[in-house]
This record gives C-alpha cells, sequence and structure tokens, in this order.
C-alpha cells in the first residue's frame, strides 16, 4: 500500500459545504439566543443578569459581608473574571460601580467606598482606586446558598461551580428595576418600594387570584431612587403593569423660593431618573442662549449633597406654572420612561408579563427554594440524630466501650456488633473527646435530639402541607419588609404619584417682550438683529467681501419669512436672531436652505396678507399668508420652479414686465389662489422670462423712478391692459432699463 493510503490525511474529512445563508442563519441565532438568556434580560426569579449574580456570588466567595472590610474593586473585578465571567475587565467594573450607584439603585448591592460616579454623569474612578464590599440586600438576595437553595453549574472552564439563579429573599427585579437591549427585544422595568412590592406578594399570597387592580391599588406605581413626580393617571399605569408596556411621564420635583420684595425663583429638588444633571443645565442654558423660553432669565447649579438648581424668571410677572409646563416641554426636566417588563421566566423563556406575572414567578421561586432548604435541613437534622443516638448509646453503656477502645484489636467492628451501631456512629464515638464524657453533657444531648426531633417533625409537617408553606413564606417576607421597608433608612417612597395639572395653552410668543428691532441680511447670507428701529440706509459694518443685502424693520415678537429660489417658505423667529454687536451668523445655520438656492426675500409674517409667488419663466399665483408658516429648519415648499419673486398683493390690477420690456396689465382676479403648485403663467414670452411684478390701483396709473431719481408716472393704461398670459405691449417711454418697477 502506498503511503497515502496508510496515512491518510486528517484535514481531508473535515471540510463541509453548505448554503451561506443556512450558515449565517444558524450562527446568528445561536448569537442572539445567547444575547437574550446569557446577556441582556433579567432573569423574573432574582432580577438579575448572569454578570450581576456572578459579581454578587464572587464578593460572597471573598466574604465581603457587610460588617466586614472593603476589598479593592480591582480584586473583585479580577476575581469575577477569572473565575466566573470571561469578558472584559471594564465592562464587570461598570456593572459592579451600577449596583453601588444610590441614584441608579433604588436598593444598592454592593456598597462602593471611593468614587463610583455622580449623578452628573461623572464616570467612576478607575478600579485601583475604588473598594467595595456587599450590602445588606444583597446578603439577603444570596441568603440559603449553602443550604442547597437553588442549582450551581460549573463555571465557564469546569473548574468551579456557580448558581443558577440566587436565592433571593426580596423580589429584587420589580424592587431594583432592570434595562437591557438584546437581539430583537430589550427590557426596562422601572424600580419600585420594596415595602408596596412585599405588600402586593403577601396579598397574592393570601389571594392568588386576585384582581389587577388590588396589586395596583398596593403598589400604585413606580419608586425611582432620585424621586421626581410620576404624572400619569391611574387607568394609564394600571393599563401598563396589565400589559407589560407602557409609557409612564416622570418630572423633577420644584418648588417657587420667595426671595421677598415681590421677587421669586424656581427651586428644582429632584430630577428624573436616569437624566445627568450636568447634561440637563447644559441643556437649560441652550434654551436660554436660543431663546426658546423666553421668559427664562437664567439657570445656576447649586447642588452639594442633595440637588437645587435654581431657575430664575425675567420677570416677576410670569406665572410659575406656566414656565415650568414650557420647560417641561423643550428638556429633559420631564422624561418618559418606556415600561416593558420582558424577563425571562424559569431562567429560559423571554416573555413580556404583567405584575401578577411577574410577583407569580418571584412568590413560586420562593416556594421552591423553601422546599429544598427544607429538605437539606431535614437531611441535617437526620444526620445529626444519627450520630446523637449513637452518643446515647454509648453513655447508657460508657464502661464497656471505654473498655472495647482499651483492649480489643478492632474498636469498630465489636461496637457495631455488640451495640447494633451504625458506622458514622462508631466513628463519632471513637472521635469523641474525653472531656465530652461528664453527666452535663448527657442531659444536653437528650435535649439536643428532642428539639431536633421536634424540628424534624415541623418541616415534615410544613412540606406535607402547601399553605403552610405559604405561611412559612408570608413571615419571611415580613421579615425582609421589617429590615428594608418603609420603617428603615431610606424605605420610604421618594417618587410622588399625581395626575399633572392641566395648563393653559402656552403661547410662546406671548412671553417674548416685545421691543422694536432692525434686521439687516448680508450678501453673503449673515444675519443679524439691532436693538431698535435703526435707519435703513445707515452704515454698518460687514465682513470683507461682504455688504449690505436688505435691511427692514420688525419686532422681536414678529416671525420672520425667509424666500428662497428653490420656492420653500423658511420661518425665522426674530428673537432668536443674534445681536448687533458683532458681525451676526449666516443664516443657513438656523435654516436648511440649500448652498445653490439664494435668498429672495425676507419679510415680517402678517396675518391675513396675500402674496403673489413667480417663476423666472412667468408663471405664478397668489398664497395666503397661513400657508407659507413652516414649521421646521425644512421650510415649507410652495412654488414649483425656480422662484423669482414674492410680492404683497394690493390694489386691482398686476402689472408684469418681461425681460424683453414688454409690459402687461391684467386684472387680480384672473390669477388663482392656491397653497401650493407651480401657478398659471403670468405673461407670454416668446424669449427670456419674466422680469418684475407689481400691483397698482388702475384708476391711479402706473409709476416709477427714473435714473435720476425722478418719479414718472403713466395715467392711462389702455394700451397695455388685456388679459392674463398675453404677450403684453412695449414698456412706456422712459421706464428703467433694468426693467424693475422699484
Amino acid at each position: 500500500m502506498s503511503d497515502d493510503t496508510q496515512n491518510p490525511d486528517p484535514s481531508a474529512d473535515q471540510t463541509t459545504s453548505e448554503p451561506l445563508s443556512r450558515a449565517i442563519g444558524e450562527r446568528y441565532l445561536t448569537y442572539a439566543l445567547s444575547t437574550i438568556m446569557n446577556r441582556a434580560l433579567p432573569d423574573a426569579r432574582d432580577g438579575l443578569k448572569p454578570v450581576h449574580r456572578r459579581i454578587l456570588f464572587a464578593m460572597r466567595e471573598l466574604r465581603l459581608n457587610p460588617t466586614g472590610p472593603f476589598r479593592k474593586s480591582a480584586k473583585i473585578t479580577g476575581d469575577v473574571m477569572g473565575n466566573y465571567h470571561p469578558h472584559g475587565d471594564a465592562a464587570i467594573y461598570d456593572a459592579m460601580a451600577r449596583l453601588a450607584q444610590p441614584f441608579a439603585m433604588r436598593y444598592p448591592l454592593v456598597d462602593g467606598q471611593g468614587n463610583f460616579g455622580n449623578i452628573d454623569g461623572d464616570n467612576p474612578a478607575a478600579s485601583r482606586y475604588t473598594e467595595a464590599r456587599l450590602t445588606a440586600a444583597a446578603e439577603a438576595l444570596m441568603e440559603g446558598l449553602t443550604e442547597n437553595a437553588v442549582d450551581f453549574r460549573p463555571n465557564y472552564d469546569g473548574t468551579l461551580e456557580e448558581p443558577v439563579v440566587l436565592p433571593a429573599a426580596f423580589p429584587n427585579l420589580l424592587c431594583n428595576g432592570a434595562s437591557g437591549i438584546a437581539v430583537g427585544m430589550a427590557t426596562n422595568v422601572p424600580p419600585h418600594n420594596l415595602h408596596e412590592v412585599i405588600d402586593a406578594c403577601l396579598h397574592l399570597i393570601k389571594s392568588p387570584d386576585a384582581r389587577d387592580d388590588t396589586l395596583i391599588s398596593i403598589m400604585p406605581g413606580p419608586d425611582f431612587p432620585t424621586g421626581g413626580v410620576l404624572v400619569e393617571s391611574r387607568d394609564t399605569i394600571a393599563e401598563a403593569y396589565r400589559t407589560g408596556r407602557g409609557s409612564l411621564r416622570l418630572r423633577a420635583r420644584w418648588s417657587v423660593e420667595d426671595l421677598g420684595r415681590g421677587q421669586w425663583q424656581i427651586v428644582v429638588t429632584e430630577i428624573p431618573y436616569q437624566v445627568q444633571k450636568s447634561k440637563l443645565i447644559e441643556r437649560l442654558a441652550e434654551v436660554i442662549q436660543i431663546k426658546k423660553v423666553p421668559i427664562l432669565a437664567d439657570v445656576r447649579d447649586e447642588s452639594a449633597e442633595d440637588i437645587r438648581i435654581v431657575l430664575e424668571p425675567k420677570t416677576r410677572a410670569v406665572d410659575p406654572d406656566q414656565l415650568m409646563a414650557a420647560l417641561f416641554r423643550v428638556s429633559d426636566l420631564e422624561v418618559r420612561f418606556g415600561l416593558n417588563m420582558n424577563v425571562l421566566i424559569d431562567g429560559r423563556t423571554p416573555r413580556v408579563c404583567s405584575l401578577k406575572e411577574v410577583l407569580r414567578a418571584f412568590l413560586d421561586h420562593r416556594r421552591e427554594v423553601l422546599v429544598r432548604r427544607s429538605n437539606h435541613r431535614l437531611d441535617k437534622i437526620a444526620a445529626r440524630l444519627e450520630v446523637l443516638e449513637g452518643y446515647m448509646i454509648a453513655f447508657l453503656n460508657l464502661d464497656r466501650v471505654i473498655e472495647i477502645i482499651r483492649y480489643e484489636d478492632d474498636p469498630k467492628a465489636v461496637m457495631m456488633a455488640e451495640f447494633k451501631l451504625t458506622e458514622v456512629q462508631v466513628e463519632a464515638i471513637l472521635n469523641m473527646r474525653l472531656r465530652a464524657l461528664r453527666k452535663l453533657e448527657e442531659i444536653e444531648l437528650r435535649a439536643e435530639h428532642e428539639n431536633l426531633t421536634a424540628e424534624r417533625e415541623a418541616l415534615m409537617a410544613m412540606l406535607a402541607d402547601e399553605g403552610s408553606q405559604w405561611s412559612r413564606i408570608a413571615d419571611q417576607l415580613r421579615e425582609t419588609r421589617g429590615q428594608f421597608g418603609k420603617s428603615a433608612p431610606g424605605g420610604q417612597r421618594r417618587t410622588d404619584i399625581a395626575e399633572a395639572e392641566e395648563v393653559g395653552p402656552i403661547d410662546m410668543d406671548a412671553m417674548i417682550e416685545r421691543e422694536p428691532v432692525t434686521v439687516i441680511l448680508s450678501k453673503m447670507g449673515w444675519i443679524r438683529a439691532m436693538r431698535g428701529h435703526q435707519p435703513l440706509d445707515a452704515e454698518v459694518k460687514f465682513k470683507d467681501g461682504d455688504g449690505p443685502f436688505m435691511a427692514f424693520h420688525a419686532e422681536t415678537t414678529d416671525k420672520l419669512m425667509v424666500y428662497g429660489a428653490n420656492g420653500r417658505f423658511y420661518t425665522v423667529p426674530a428673537n432668536n436672531l443674534p445681536g448687533g454687536r458683532g458681525m451676526g451668523e449666516p443664516l443657513r445655520l438656523m435654516i436648511d436652505l440649500p448652498n445653490d438656492a439664494a435668498v429672495i426675500d425676507m419679510f415680517p409674517w402678517r396675518d391675513g396678507v396675500k402674496y403673489l409667488v413667480a417663476s423666472k419663466s412667468g408663471d405664478g399665483f397668489i398664497v395666503n399668508s397661513g400657508d407659507i408658516l413652516a414649521q421646521t429648519r425644512s421650510g415649507k415648499q410652495v412654488l414649483n420652479g425656480d422662484a423669482l419673486l414674492c410680492k404683497p398683493v394690493t390694489g386691482d390690477h398686476a402689472v408684469t414686465v418681461g425681460e424683453n420690456r414688454k409690459l402687461l396689465v391684467f386684472a387680480l382676479d384672473e390669477l388663482p389662489e392656491m397653497a401650493r403648485g407651480k401657478g398659471v403663467r403670468l405673461q407670454k414670452f416668446k424669449d427670456g422670462g419674466l422680469s418684475d411684478v407689481t400691483f397698482i390701483t388702475l384708476e391711479q396709473g402706473l409709476s416709477w423712478k427714473d435714473p435720476a431719481g425722478r418719479t414718472r408716472r403713466e395715467d392711462d393704461l389702455t394700451e397695455w391692459l388685456g388679459k392674463r398670459a398675453t404677450a403684453g405691449r412695449m414698456a412706456p417711454r422712459g421706464f428703467p432699463q433694468d426693467n424693475r418697477f422699484n
């Protein structure tokens, strides 16, 4: 045989082929399931994700008890990563730091020493600078781990074991909340008050078929660690808890502080959950800078240990409720919390659960823990009773036992044969110390035997009766409630629940102080507003290479309409314009006007005014002022085509002139009113297009200025009078060479 036959290539049969779609599908499904079950979604039983569970278990293995010493966070992170969670140390430390943050966790599970971040959004110090240990709440979650309360599984390399789930003495999922994004699903459970959650559990134990409304009356809503006010109706909250999905509005807590002499300021003492204070202050400062809420004058952060954000109104005549209602709209002083109770049931099945289902999952877990711990205790009692019975036989036959031990070659076998003892009992007797042979020890053994026998009977009776089991669970929950409930430090409800007070419609324009301004727009598109009505021909400085384009008088309460060559109207509030001390700001930073579209006109918006919009090709129509207001930066498309002009409609006739110098006068009623479109033909041109349009009262004739500045007029316009879309006649003698009326 050849060498190839004797030694086949080991890689020859290891290559397989399969469709790419199937290969990708199988691998992505594996990844998705791993993310859902082992990373992003919490377990309904203990409310923890694997990383948090492993952190707490590793800290327990390090004996970091609530009353013990702290250990370096780097040591804890290293143990978690090396023993149970083979991922990045930064991710593990971030997860541990969050468990220690009182503004993130309603009942912190890690007691941190050092800089673990703050509500401003600053990151924790490096793990080598901070220390940590467990809290009493974390200890309660792990109570019973040594008593076979839960299953253990091998760690990632099979050298150690870790718990599949923690025993959880309280419903941590609801008490501390959870959030996470998996593949194709997410979860967002708000924190709640432990006292209320346990009260709901006790009611569910008493009445397993309890109605959702009853549970919600016991648990009225979330209780966030940062406090605030939940402004949602009871029906909205109830519906969210019934379905497991909903949106809840959370507002900052504020009050009016009297400064005397009629002066006042607003003080914010609690901000919504998960809102970074520094970013909130930045947003409020931006609102002041761009004058989005004109009645707000200043914002100051005077926070120390507690939050204190001071908001100063512009005048004392401002209504505080109106001011706060406006700020709730434009800042994170009010946020929406998207409730989504998508959790793992029994650690395997992701499901969006109602409040009742989440409570039931916890209670069923507690019952399983109770049964397992009781059976474990029974095994311990049985083993101890076996030893005690051996001890008592030894005490009854003490002299013979001593004789056997002294003279027999194999005392173990002789004692087992003579006294009918088990191997365990004989080993215990042989290991007994001489000091245990005193009379008092015999009395103590008999008392211990009686107590253990009574305890065994009680445990067996409890395991045989479901009602007794639930009674024991209820007692345990009451004990936990006493430890962490309303009577404990920090156990009182922090978030108030109230329906939002109705504030009248907020007229943002009414908040703006009405002042005259002169708006100046340069050729290069830089805009500014100078205080007061300055002379329009006054000399103004511009950037090098720039110059004046247009100037007009307006007021700070005006909406300014910008008409672009693309046929779109843009709205710019006059109070948002930069002041006149500098060169202004580019108009294109305020609106989304394309670079290739020039500004054709700009004017203050007035209600009830009609405008003629026309294109270079000579098409146009009349549009009402109400149809040109734009609500967004992108503006509002009105004229389809290359825009030429926009002019307010007056008089009873329109006068058009083309690039061919032909002039046409026709009645205004021939022009249609439209909100958007191409329009109709104004004047017919063989070559060229439209130059200008003006409006006149026919009886008063047409006037214009010649190059010398003298006013010329034509009283009899019969020669040029015609129907719309006709060619017209050559302009009268002396008409401007640029074919413009003004």
